[in-house]
């Protein structure tokens, strides 16, 4: 059965809207533990968190208090700097999966050059496996990343399906047909294969015609969707609330 990672960053992205000044606030909200433990009784298998260096939404207490509080997997999202590797040493997660970043981006814009990088991402896989977690390269769906990431010691791959989700009609198509290819090559060479990036709840089913995947990882979509479906009941739960005011106007 295709496995469910949840990403919560931008659970936290909302916390750090109001409250990145003020964590240690009683009030600061959403709280992100709350948020993977509800993630968990909607069926997550894992959870998937990203601290990027400039800590913009996530921060690395986090990582760790989601860690402790939920016994489902945490498959921890960085860059492979010598800080992410140090605080992924101390977490012990049992995924991490290297990415690229860009201070300057949005959100992760592409898959990771590991072809271009060999021997310093070989360095920081040995080094992450050796420390106990499973590694996965974020990578574009094409044959030499995917065959660079088995060279370099990965245990699998999380194929880029952001292209995918921002063209149409044809390309679409092409898409969807590099994504299988990457797949099937993966699988020949041993690697577990995961993909994420742009996944919702209208292109989802789309994804099914790729072969060999274990596990999407999705987060802005369930995110949104979880503020729209929640609103009409947090507005009523307010509203009781206030109902009780019956100080003379």
């Amino acid at each position: 059965m295709l496995k469910l990672g949840v990403n919560i960053d931008h659970v936290a992205t909302l916390r750090q809207a109001r409250y990145a000044t003020m964590l240690e606030s009683n009030n600061a909200e959403p709280d992100i533990v709350m948020s993977a433990l509800a993630a968990k009784r909607g069926g997550a298998d894992s959870i998937t968190m990203h601290v990027r260096g400039d800590r913009r939404h996530v921060q690395e207490e986090d990582v760790f208090r989601v860690k402790e509080a939920c016994n489902l997997p945490v498959n921890f999202e960085m860059a492979s700097t010598a800080e992410m590797v140090a605080m992924a040493l101390r977490l012990r997660p049992e995924f991490v999966c290297l990415v690229p970043e860009n201070r300057q981006e949005i959100t992760t814009e592409g898959g990771l050059d590991v072809s271009g990088q060999r021997e310093t991402l070989r360095a920081t896989v040995g080094t992450l496996k050796d420390g106990g977690s499973k590694v996965s390269m974020f990578i574009d769906p094409d044959e030499e990343q995917v065959r660079a990431s088995r060279n370099i010691g990965a245990d699998m791959v999380e194929l880029h399906t952001g292209s995918f989700a921002n063209c149409e009609g044809a390309m679409r198509k092409e898409e969807l047909a590099r994504l299988a290819t990457a797949a099937r090559v993966g699988n020949q060479l041993g690697l577990c294969i995961n993909a994420g990036h742009g996944i919702n709840y209208d292109n989802l089913e789309e994804l099914f015609e790729i072969p060999h995947l274990v596990e999407l990882n999705i987060g802005h979509s369930i995110v949104s969707r979880a503020v729209m479906t929640g609103m009409e009941q947090a507005v009523r739960e307010m509203a009781v609330i206030m109902g009780r005011y019956t100080v003379e106007q």
